[in-house]
């Protein structure tokens, strides 16, 4: 029985992959911009409503588990009807949490903003509902490296935004800045609107690959699968990382004498050169073993995270620091979807990855509020610091035994087919 986008119709003759990519891309550098700004914010925000860094973390930890529990949501919706409805509803989502954030007066206004609304905003308009309309547009030696692109376009998003976000801060004020960001969200039902939506498909796509089995045995059979367990274990660790550097790394700095411009100059850099670090990932994941490159990125954050806490912090070794991080960024996500494609085919890729990346979100929710609460008990954030390191060893290990090949399930499934 086909669904709604395997049945072959034919697609409007503008619709092509390209066309679709560079307006995926685009989507991907607006939804990841803001979002990457957030911890310009924790500073005006707080003295301006009298808050401590914990009421803030909570917020930011709160839109972190709710993009990550919207994920498997959003990408059963996608798998569906497509990713066009699915974009247009999370980016208008996205634009209200912004612009109402300055009017939050209490801590409920500011969870239900900067948490519910921008978190479950992200789950529908952010890469991974492009990832999911990418593996099923083209053939699969193109998927990683489409992946690739659409996350290197996410940490230009980081690149432009977080000197535009000061920018806007000290030009205009925290208030204005963010319905400025808010604004700009409104670009995405527009460029979402080339994606194919439930009653058509690109002739020209590759057939849906995977086992129509329905929602539920796809994820019963996925959480049966070692792998697919170990690397969304992995995964989590990601997220624990990045939640807690891009919350709390401008404060963090700003701490320890370093200028406001120049945290933010960091929080930009590391956008810059996830770029490079993205699309090489892509490209790279393509050509050799996705775990292998796994491990040596996990590997690597652990050593340049101890390196940086231990060593003095001046202007250097921050833009050295921010320069390694935004090499080894979101360069897990090519690999880590590539798997994911790999062990189940694209036909649920968007549920399955979503449930990977809902780990990748629970371990943000606890990075970013660590941070604040121990932050606010102890006067520092040298414990949440080490414990990243020490959860980047864990997923250097859990990452080495995934078997990089369809999941038995998978084929014993096609063959009853």
């Amino acid at each position: 029985m086909e669904g709604p986008l395997t049945t072959a119709s034919s697609a409007p003759s503008w619709r092509t992959p390209a066309l679709v990519v560079v307006c995926g891309c685009l989507i991907s550098m607006l939804a990841f911009g803001p979002r990457s700004s957030m911890g310009l914010f924790i500073g005006p925000l707080s003295e301006t409503k009298g808050w401590g860094r914990d009421v803030f973390a909570l917020a930011m930890a709160i839109q972190n588990l709710l993009w990550g529990a919207g994920g498997p949501f959003a990408g059963a919706l996608t798998d569906r009807y497509g990713p066009a409805p699915v974009i247009a509803g999370g980016g208008l989502l996205y634009a209200a949490g912004l612009a109402l954030m300055p009017y939050a007066e209490t801590h409920a206004g500011l969870y239900l903003t900067a948490g519910v609304m921008i978190g479950l905003g992200l789950a529908g308009a952010s890469f991974g509902t492009i990832i999911a309309g990418f593996t099923r547009l083209l053939p699969p030696e193109k998927r990683t490296w489409s992946i690739g692109i659409a996350t290197a376009a996410g940490s230009m998003g980081q690149f432009l935004f977080a000197p535009l976000g000061q920018a806007f801060i000290a030009g205009f004020g925290w208030q204005t800045a963010l319905m400025l960001m808010g604004g700009s969200m409104l670009l995405v039902p527009v460029l979402a609107g080339v994606f194919p939506g439930a009653k058509e498909s690109n002739a020209t796509a590759p057939a849906v690959t995977g086992a129509n089995i329905g929602f539920a045995a796809a994820v019963r059979q996925a959480f049966q699968h070692r792998s697919y367990v170990l690397l969304i274990s992995g995964f989590f660790v990601c997220g624990f990382q990045l939640a807690f550097i891009t919350t709390h790394l401008p404060p963090y700095l700003v701490g320890a004498g370093i200028s406001p411009s120049l945290a933010a100059w960091a929080l930009a850099l590391i956008g810059l050169f996830n770029v490079v670090g993205s699309y090489a990932s892509g490209v790279l994941a393509g050509r050799m073993s996705k775990r292998y490159l796994l491990c040596a990125n996990y590997f690597l954050r652990g050593v340049s995270t101890a390196a940086f806490i231990l060593l003095p912090i001046s202007p250097a070794t921050v833009l050295i620091y921010a320069a390694m991080m935004g090499l080894l960024w979101l360069s897990t996500v090519p690999p880590t979807s590539g798997l994911v494609a790999l062990m189940f085919g694209t036909r649920y890729m968007g549920t399955l990855y979503g449930f990977a990346f809902f780990s990748h979100q629970v371990g943000g929710f606890l990075g970013v509020w660590l941070g604040g609460v121990l932050y606010e008990r102890t006067g520092s954030y040298d414990v949440v610091w080490w414990l990243g390191v020490a959860l980047a060893m864990f997923a250097t290990i859990v990452h080495w035994p995934i078997a990089e090949k369809p999941a038995p399930s998978l084929a014993a499934a096609e063959a009853k087919a």
